[in-house]
Parts: C-alpha cells; sequence; structure tokens
C-alpha cells in the first residue's frame, strides 16, 4: 500500500508538472529595428573597407552600386563574361586580414553556371565585369558573401573576403 502511494504521488507530480506552462521571455522586435541593425553593421563594414583601401593606394578600386568593389590588374583579350555561361576560374579567397582561406592552388580550377549557380553573389556580379584572361580583385562585402552565417567552415560571419580572380575560360 505505502509503495502504491508513493508511485501515485509521483505519477500525479509528473502530470501536474507537464500541465504547468514554462514562462517564456517575450522579445518585441520590430522591421525598423532590423534596418537599423543592418544599417549600423553596414556602416560599420564600409569604413572598415575603406581603412583597408586607403592602406593600398595602389589599389584603384570601382565601386558598384550594391558595395562590390573591382579592379582588373592584368587584361586579357578573350569574350567577357555573360550570365547563363560557364566560367571557369583560379582563384585565392582571403579576409582584410590577410588570412587565406581557400585557393585554387591547392583544389585546381573550379567552374560554375553565371547567375544561375549558388556562388557568392558578389564573385557573380564581378565575373561579369571580366574578360577571359583577366586577372582581377573584388572586395565582396559580407551582404555579397556570406552574410550573418559565414559559411561555417573558414569565413566568419559578417566578414568582408577577397577574391584574387583570374578568369581562364568561358563556355556556353
Amino acid at each position: 500500500m505505502k509503495y502504491s502511494f508513493c508511485v501515485l504521488l509521483g505519477i500525479a507530480l509528473v502530470l501536474q508538472s507537464c500541465g504547468e506552462e514554462e514562462k517564456q521571455q517575450n522579445i518585441e522586435w520590430t522591421k525598423e529595428q532590423s534596418v537599423e541593425l543592418n544599417k549600423s553593421w553596414s556602416e560599420d563594414e564600409e569604413y572598415v573597407i575603406q581603412k583597408f583601401l586607403e592602406r593600398r593606394p595602389d589599389w584603384k578600386m570601382t565601386e558598384s552600386g550594391t558595395g562590390l568593389r573591382y579592379m582588373v590588374y592584368e587584361h586579357g583579350e578573350g569574350d567577357s563574361a555573360r550570365a547563363g555561361w560557364f566560367a571557369k576560374v583560379e582563384y585565392e579567397i582571403s579576409l582584410l586580414d590577410g588570412t587565406v582561406c581557400y585557393s585554387s592552388d591547392s583544389t585546381g580550377a573550379e567552374s560554375f553556371l553565371i547567375d544561375r549557380s549558388e556562388v557568392e553573389s558578389g564573385l557573380q556580379e564581378g565575373i561579369k565585369y571580366m574578360r577571359v584572361g583577366d586577372r582581377a580583385k573584388l572586395i565582396i562585402p559580407s551582404h555579397l558573401a556570406h552574410g550573418l552565417l559565414g559559411d561555417m567552415d573558414k569565413i566568419p560571419p559578417l566578414e568582408t573576403v577577397i577574391f584574387d580572380i583570374h578568369l581562364i575560360g568561358l563556355s556556353r
């Protein structure tokens, strides 16, 4: 009898605790707050990019409307890159502090479909300013690269990346 009472008491306590709702803290977050936070991050990143470029006066960058900066430093003679074509590239991807994250030296040249693949939107935009044989530097702000999450491997969240890229071929 004593054992049955303890079992019944235990079951009653479990049922009672399951019935209680956990108190959750509701955080109100508005669209305006998100816009302000993104604006603040963007302004901070822009400042860092400007300071980086001030230390490299020989980098004569052109800025696009999206915030991408690019500079073709060696000109080729081939076709211009176009949406829907495959681009074959050699590349090095680094952070503003000089850390090299990825390089085709270790993986070999890579191909991707321009404007129709999962490659960073900043690279998709930058490649269209190039011709076969061109070598260029692209400074890609985080919103055009890997954004809030980074690449979950070597590129941290909210990080600007630099592509040193050589367009070695195009095909349809």
